[in-house]
């Protein structure tokens, strides 16, 4: 493919414009884009989402790291002259700092199996490496987008290598924000380990416990969420780099795979970072990404969950629960003065219907992959990209904006303990089953405390009743 230039051709309306030239013909580019004929063709070809490579800094940073690599795995083997590789390298570590992100113009859903975003890095690479060697952009004929900075590569190999690099960094910003909402749970778990109130099964009282094991429950189950996409994230450092266009290396010289994971292992600092045994295998298989996705479905769901609890734990607050309050953020009612609303959670749980959603996503575009290559792999990413950093973002409000703020209605909950039928349940192996059932209607139907009834039948002496009502023998901790 020859790629040419007029940097003085000029548009109708004055606008300086260079034409290049790709195997459908001319393309008019803007004479200052650092892109080029098939960046511009992918824009017009492909005005989806309107979110752009641009929204997506990770993804950038990755492309120029792979091209980064490539190109001093070329020179190494021989394959790249060394003044063109350190051109390259360095558009690339401009790139990885920020520089040209604006560049980055093609839309995040494209056909192509993700020819159309190799293509804009190629270009921005290429158009700024001739300007760190003195000459203008789209002078091709010495230094080229495909035969120099794509030199040795494929699409299909540089694009999920550059999606798992950025799935990679965007793994590690959700990892932050799930720790920092365990250790605010966990310090309401210390907070409220000395108040005692009764847990619920199906809605209904159920035995007594404390909030701060509730809390503590929450810190916990993030805490396994932590884990499991920790295990997850390890799944994406296996990586087709080197494998080009179906995985048998065609066009790559010999040692370049090897070499271009090592440099990825240096310009990245993921020190795992491997080659897959088979990269044919690698090339078309997307497994990483399934499994990615169910594990954000995961968190989601269990974040969910914990929402609908702070809901419902907060609710009325006069008519509802109750037993706790959440910060109050903004004025919940246009026509009722007073109300506030759980806002924070009721944003999160949205956040969790869109990831289980994206999650089908991804589960239909993996499913859809044919022989040799998944085409789907822009949509895959765009749903897991966005699922994370909408998680992250999320988690990290609630850490802030609810559960650092929450309180708790101390007098409510010991009341409750104290009216709740589900004491006597505590109470059920010094009573025998048939007396404590008894006491526990007797108290359902007359509205009487357990406790006063048990007291009047004289069926445990006082000190019984303290030992067995005490917050030890009742939650199975000792009492703070």
């Amino acid at each position: 493919m020859t790629l040419t230039t007029d940097p003085t051709r000029t548009a109708p309306a004055g606008t300086r414009r260079r034409t290049e030239h790709d195997m459908l013909g001319d393309v008019d580019v803007p004479a200052d884009a650092y892109y080029g004929a098939h960046t511009a063709r992918a824009v017009a070809n492909f005005p989806l989402t309107g979110e752009t490579l641009a929204t997506r800094p990770h993804l950038i940073g990755a492309l120029a790291a792979v091209k980064h690599a490539a190109a001093h795995a070329n020179a190494e083997v021989g394959a790249l002259d060394g003044t063109l590789a350190s051109a390259i390298a360095d558009a690339c570590a401009e790139i990885r700092d920020g520089a040209l992100r604006d560049q980055f113009v093609v839309d995040l859903i494209q056909g192509g199996a993700g020819t159309s975003t190799n293509m804009n890095a190629n270009e921005v690479i290429a158009n700024r490496a001739l300007e760190l060697l003195g000459r203008s952009r789209g002078a091709y004929a010495v230094l080229h987008p495909l035969d120099h900075v794509n030199l040795g590569q494929s699409t299909n190999d540089v694009y999920p290598t550059a999606l798992k690099l950025a799935l990679d960094a965007h793994v590690a910003e959700l990892l932050a924000a799930l720790a920092g909402l365990r250790a605010a749970f966990g310090t309401k778990a210390t907070e409220f380990a000395d108040v005692l109130k009764m847990g619920r099964t199906q809605l209904q009282d159920a035995v007594p416990m404390t909030l701060g094991q509730e809390f503590g429950a929450f810190a916990a189950t993030l805490a396994e969420d932590e884990q499991r996409l920790a295990e997850a994230r390890g799944l994406l450092h296996e990586l087709n780099l080197g494998g080009t266009a179906i995985g048998t290396g065609l066009n790559a010289r010999p040692g370049y795979r090897e070499r271009a994971v090592e440099h990825l292992r240096r310009l990245t600092g993921i020190t795992t970072l491997v080659s897959s045994p088979d990269l044919i295998e690698a090339t078309q298989d997307v497994g990483v990404f399934v499994q990615l996705s169910g594990v954000l479905k995961r968190i989601a769901v269990k974040l969910s969950k914990i929402c609908n609890d702070l809901r419902l734990l907060s609710s009325g607050p006069q008519a509802g629960l109750g037993e706790i309050n959440l910060p109050a953020r903004q004025a919940g009612s246009s026509i009722m003065p007073g109300k506030v609303n759980p806002v924070i959670p009721e944003a999160v749980n949205q956040i969790a219907f869109e990831v289980i959603g994206n999650d089908v996503t991804v589960t239909l575009a993996a499913e859809g992959g044919q022989l040799q290559l998944n085409a789907f792999e822009p949509v895959i990413y765009r749903s897991v990209s966005a699922g994370i950093d909408h998680l992250t973002a999320g988690i990290a409000i609630l850490a802030e904006h609810c559960v650092r703020g929450i309180t708790a209605n101390r007098d409510r909950l010991a009341a409750t303990v104290a009216a709740s039928t589900g004491l006597v349940t505590a109470l059920g192996p010094a009573l025998g089953y048939e007396t404590a059932c008894a006491v526990a209607l007797e108290a359902h139907h007359t509205g009487r405390p357990a406790l006063e009834l048990i007291r009047e039948r004289e069926l445990l002496t006082e000190a019984e009743l303290l030992e067995l009502t005490s917050p030890a023998s009742l939650t199975g901790r000792p009492a703070l």
